[in-house]
């Protein structure tokens, strides 16, 4: 028997996921001020500190935590709160966002058959949006291969 624990998923329904979800940049702003470098080490991934530093830092981290929501209401854990460390939101070459999965977040999607995250984020000074959807893998791609794993 495996020690390793199979997360705890929802099978009933089928098709693409959608999530979205808004966040007052003051609230970022606030825990930043209270909770410091452990707040952010905890939330965000190296590479999106990096991303996010300079002018409008804190607009840029609240849509990317914006954007880390969005991806939880995708994945819709059923028994646990996912590491927020655990979803990446990069920077792309072509100038959007991109979603980055490692740790229960991952293994969460494997167990799901969910595949091919999308994520779009905006931010004005006091507020900021993400939206995600992720596709399912059908069987037709499972057994030609052509599954993202």
């Amino acid at each position: 028997m495996s020690s390793e624990r199979t997360p705890a998923v929802d099978t009933r329904d089928v098709g693409p996921r959608i999530g979205c979800d808004v966040v007052n940049v003051v609230d970022i702003s606030r825990s930043i001020d209270l909770f410091g470098r452990r707040y952010l080490e905890r939330t965000f991934t190296a590479h999106e500190l990096t991303t996010c530093d300079g002018p409008a830092r804190d607009q840029r981290l609240a849509a990317r935590f914006a954007a880390k929501e969005a991806v939880v209401k995708v994945l819709r854990p059923l028994d646990s709160a996912l590491p927020w460390n655990s979803i990446e939101i990069t920077r792309e070459l072509w100038g959007g966002c991109g979603v980055v999965l490692s740790g229960e977040a991952a293994k969460l999607a494997l167990a799901q058959d969910l595949q091919d995250f999308q994520v779009s984020i905006s931010h004005e000074a006091d507020v900021a949006i993400a939206m995600v959807i992720a596709t399912r893998c059908d069987i037709s791609q499972k057994t030609e291969g052509r599954c993202h794993r």
